[in-house]
């Protein structure tokens, strides 16, 4: 996510920190690399210029002049500028209406069907009950999409055969109200290009039906021309949102940089990945955070008390305290960690200056993981139970039943009694601290150094 964008600023900005005084040369030279930064990233001209202008008035003025750490300053600044430039806050979905509609249009190819399942998935856990709606006549297959992802999200869709799309969306409407849905989200037709029939049709939905939310849905790639797309379309039909897809991918960033400030429209969703559950509401300071080298420890929080089990943490810091924690505990660990994300998506949410060198570029292997998953689901309850009694027989059949080698058994087995042993450690430290703590508590102090 803006790889080469986060590069060059932080390198760019690296360089002002160590800084005790800046001048004014100092500050231009700054700028310039940042200015070609952000074009390179196929950020709008104009809002390049814009940005630009505002952080060289507060990095020259008494601000920075006054301050203790003038480098650290600018960062700041420029981290408070690229956040007014994506919206300042993160603009929230309205559902209101009963029920409420959610209105998505966009060009074909930008993900707005497989987006529409991910937005109901969203809101389905957040305690609403959306209705998926195939108002799509025109792409062969659309509504089939819908409801084939729909069906594997656990979620509802209505369709209509031969029917047009007013009459599709006009007809779910009262089927919501019947069933209590809310809200109602249309997955509208996209077209290759922008044309005259295709915004008459969305201009009749949105008289019609009259949605909540008219939210575009564009693919973060396409740089400029999503920015373009959006513009053409907010003219048009008046959009209260956008919803950027394929942020994951190896996008410059232009269209999250400027989509704000050339529309007006607030960044709604970022889709970060093709699951369903991909899909992240956007936050303006937490992105620049990101693009900054700042990490973002928030989201991350939230991803993984979204992923963990409450029940079963609890249940293996027991395991932990009494040193019983087996394979089976390690597996499971495994995919409750993977369920946040990839390693790579991990380490991005960390500051990058808290992260060895080595690390911040590193790729991760996934497939690895998988090969500790099959490694272990082939060994017996037992041999997961009491790893020290696979022998070298059992290590055969382990790997050969696992697809792995006689070395990945052992390079994994090995791991496992280095971990085994570090939480032995941690446990005989934490024990002696308590008879510290309680010895200093009887004598009235709390000599632990």
């Amino acid at each position: 996510m803006f790889a080469n964008l986060a590069e060059k600023l932080q390198n760019t900005l690296r360089k002002l920190r160590g800084k005790g005084k800046l001048s004014e040369k100092d500050v231009d030279l700054a700028l310039r690399e940042i200015r070609l930064a952000l074009l390179e990233a196929d950020v709008n001209f104009k809002v390049v210029k814009d940005f630009v202008a505002g952080v060289r008035e507060r990095a020259i003025g008494e601000e920075v002049r006054q301050s203790l750490t003038p480098g650290q300053q600018v960062v700041k600044i420029v981290h408070d500028e690229l956040t007014a430039l994506m919206g300042r806050q993160q603009s929230k979905i309205n559902t209101a209406g009963s029920p409420g509609v959610v209105m998505l249009a966009g060009l074909q190819g930008s993900g707005k069907t497989t987006t529409a399942v991910k937005l109901a998935l969203n809101l389905k856990r957040s305690g609403s009950s959306p209705l998926l709606v195939a108002a799509d006549t025109y792409r062969p297959g659309a509504p089939e999409q819908l409801q084939v992802l729909a069906d594997s999200a656990g979620l509802p869709c209505f369709r209509m055969e031969g029917a047009a799309p007013v009459k599709i969306c006009r007809e779910a409407l009262r089927f919501a109200e019947r069933e209590g849905h809310n809200p109602v989200i249309l997955d509208t037709a996209g077209r290759l290009h922008l044309d005259a029939a295709m915004m008459d049709e969305l201009k009749e939905i949105k008289a019609q039906l009259k949605p909540a939310e008219l939210l575009l849905v564009v693919d973060a790639m396409t740089g400029q021309d999503a920015v373009n797309a959006a513009a053409s379309f907010h003219e048009a039909l008046g959009l209260t949102g956008v919803i950027l897809t394929k942020l994951d991918g190896d996008t410059r960033g232009g269209a999250a940089l400027s989509v704000r400030a050339v529309t007006g429209c607030p960044i709604k969703f970022a889709g970060v990945g093709e699951k369903l559950d991909a899909l992240e509401p956007f936050h303006p300071e937490r992105m620049a955070s990101r693009i900054l080298g700042m990490g973002d420890v928030l989201t991350l929080i939230e991803k993984a008390e979204a992923g963990f089990d409450q029940q079963k943490a609890r249940e293996l810091e027991k395991k932990l305290r009494r040193q019983e924690f087996t394979l089976d505990d390690f597996r499971e660990q495994l995919q409750q960690m993977r369920k946040i994300g990839s390693l790579e998506e991990i380490m991005a949410m960390l500051p990058s200056a808290q992260l060895p060198k080595e690390m911040r570029n590193l790729s991760v292997d996934e497939k690895q993981f998988k090969r500790i998953e099959a490694v272990i689901t082939s060994m017996t309850p037992e041999e997961r139970r009491r790893p020290s009694i696979i022998n070298s027989s059992r290590r055969r059949r382990i790997a050969s039943g696992s697809g792995t080698t006689v070395q990945d058994v052992n390079r994994l087995l090995a791991q496992f009694a280095q971990m085994q042993k570090l939480f032995k450690q941690m446990g005989s430290l934490e024990k002696k601290g308590l008879k510290r703590f309680k010895k200093g508590k009887r004598k009235g102090g709390f000599p632990f150094f």
